[in-house]
């Protein structure tokens, strides 16, 4: 726990906190050593609400409605790695086992879209989750001229805003900050452009009073249009509700075989740990399946679907309502 001290300019130890004035501050939580016990632990936190100590587990299963629900894969990672991170490593294993899915279903925290490019030209495997939206200030308030609103052309490697006007720069594309962001595309719009312009306020609220848009090349922009306009579709809600599945996995992990409490020292075992759970979890679902010449018994309903039921609230159906 050395790296939670420092000494002061007088060479007095100190404790680290990320309030000390001229201090070091507290190093990253991917580096951070937050347990004696286990030196590879990490701290993590998702919101506000939900944080823990230790490493991430990443479950696949399968959710045909004609079959019993196995889990495929399971990845163990530091607690502090990206789930989009996660997904290429994920494709990969299953391809070494024959066991890729046409259509692999997930939550946003996987959707990067150079990833689901990746799964689509590597594996031809299509992922299917919430995109992110338009991140731009006007997209996010509704009101004035989001990126959206502007014409990329490029073959010519223009922009044209919603006023008529052509930028007259066009650079990239630019590696991000983030390892699972695309890379984007920047266009210039000039002074004297944007300045005389009776829309600007509407456009961009920069002191230089000119309009930058960024933007990922042409097949990644092309996907990103398609997807976000098929998240919109009942059919696309539709189908995206099956994966709601999985979440009854994660609980059955984590409250019926104690997967928050690693019996061992270390991501390496801790991982032993979580593929032997995935494989009693397997064990016990295939057990319980009825012989072939029987009809299969429906998964009665939980008590929420229940809840909902009794007071008439409408809920999607799934693959774990099966029956119900």
């Amino acid at each position: 726990m050395v790296q939670n001290y420092h000494r002061d300019a007088a060479g007095h130890l100190r404790w680290r906190t990320a309030e000390t004035e001229g201090g070091p501050g507290l190093p990253p939580s991917s580096r951070a050593i937050i347990s004696p016990y286990d030196t590879s632990a990490r701290y993590a936190r998702h919101g506000h609400i939900i944080s823990w100590k230790g490493f991430a587990a990443h479950l696949t299963e399968t959710c045909a409605p004609d079959g019993p629900n196995v889990i495929t894969d399971v990845a163990t990672t530091a607690a502090t790695t990206h789930d989009s991170q996660v997904l290429p490593g994920i494709h990969t294993l299953l391809s070494r086992r024959g066991l890729l899915p046409a259509e692999h279903l997930v939550d946003a925290g996987y959707t990067s879209l150079p990833h689901l490019e990746q799964a689509a030209r590597e594996h031809r495997v299509t992922v299917t989750g919430p995109l992110r939206s338009n991140p731009t200030r006007q997209h996010r308030r509704n009101e004035g001229f989001a990126r959206d609103d502007f014409h990329i052309d490029y073959d010519h490697q223009q922009v044209t805003c919603p006023q008529g006007q052509v930028s007259q720069g066009w650079h990239g594309p630019y590696p991000t900050s983030s390892p699972t962001a695309a890379p984007l595309i920047v266009a210039r719009f000039t002074k004297s452009q944007c300045q005389p312009c009776p829309a600007r306020t509407q456009c961009t609220t920069s002191r230089e009073s000119t309009r930058t848009v960024a933007f990922p090349p042409r097949e990644l922009r092309d996907l990103q249009l398609r997807v976000r306009a098929e998240q919109q579709t009942p059919e696309w809600k539709a189908r995206y509700a099956v994966r709601s599945g999985v979440e009854g996995t994660v609980n059955e992990f984590a409250h019926g075989h104690g997967m928050r409490r690693c019996r061992y020292r270390g991501q390496g075992k801790a991982h032993i740990q979580h593929v032997l759970t995935a494989i009693a979890i397997n064990i016990e679902r295939l057990s319980g399946l009825a012989p072939p010449e029987e009809t299969p018994t429906p998964r009665r309903p939980t008590a929420f679907q229940n809840y909902l039921d009794q007071r008439e609230i409408p809920r999607l159906k799934s693959w774990r309502t099966l029956g119900s």
